[in-house]
């Protein structure tokens, strides 16, 4: 596929595994500029890159206001040093939240693990009872 052509809808949701409401709801939010022909959207090479830092960015926890202020960045005109220290910054939050997130969680999976032991010596007590007066 060469850089500058144009892929449908159907081709873009194939290639990155998303659905066409997703691309649709891309598009609502200004994240994507697809052109259009009557019906039809088509997308470029340019869609195809900011789609790509989009899922990139959803996986990661940004927003889609995040993700639109960085995307915006890179017609700053300054060899996008502005957008990748703005990401970077962000990035960098994000890997704080995330880490903090995990720790919670592995904490709760801790204390749900010593419930867990502790609900398995009640079953084998009561059981262990009803078997001795049975």
């Amino acid at each position: 596929m060469s850089d500058d052509q144009l892929m449908t809808i159907r081709e873009m949701c194939d290639m990155f595994d998303v659905t066409p409401r997703t691309l649709r709801f891309y598009e609502a939010k200004e994240l994507l500029f697809p052109r259009r022909e009557g019906q039809k959207r088509l997308f470029t090479r340019r869609d195809r890159a900011r789609l790509k830092l989009i899922l990139r960015g959803k996986r990661f926890g940004f927003s889609l206001e995040e993700i639109r202020q960085l995307l915006d960045l890179y017609y700053v005109g300054d060899q996008q040093q502005t957008q990748i220290r703005q990401t970077y910054e962000i990035a960098q939050q994000r890997l704080a939240d995330m880490i903090r997130e995990r720790d919670e969680l592995n904490e709760a999976i801790d204390d749900l693990q010593e419930q867990l032991k502790w609900g398995e010596k009640m079953l084998a007590s009561v059981t262990q009872a009803q078997r001795a007066a049975g």
